[in-house]
């Protein structure tokens, strides 16, 4: 946890994802967001965050119960990209990369 905290950013699809799950979903994966990828992204453990392997669109995900986060993390400017937040029921992982990033804060 060393050095300033990495700035978030939310891809459109990772906006409309969240925007779909109920309240107390959201709040907790917003807070696993802020708990994990705000101070160490890159910090890979065996239960929660997950290195994947490439070719793959996205470089890690955040497990967080029943949902997954898919997130890029751009080290020397120290932002982390959301890309989608998925049920893990919903089957498969989408192949197709988010092609946007919204550059606000979400």
């Amino acid at each position: 946890m060393a050095g300033h905290p990495y700035k978030v950013r939310y891809a459109k699809e990772a906006i409309e994802d969240s925007q779909s799950l109920r309240a107390y979903d959201r709040g907790k994966i917003f807070a696993a967001i802020e708990r994990h990828l705000f101070h160490d992204p890159l910090r890979v453990s065996r239960t929660q965050i997950k290195r994947m392997f490439q070719p793959f669109w996205s470089q890690f995900r955040l497990r967080v119960q029943d949902f997954r986060v898919y997130y890029d993390v751009d080290e020397p400017q120290r932002i982390v990209d959301i890309l989608r937040i998925l049920k893990k029921e919903m089957g498969q992982t989408p192949q197709e990369p988010p092609h946007e990033t919204n550059r606000n804060n979400a």
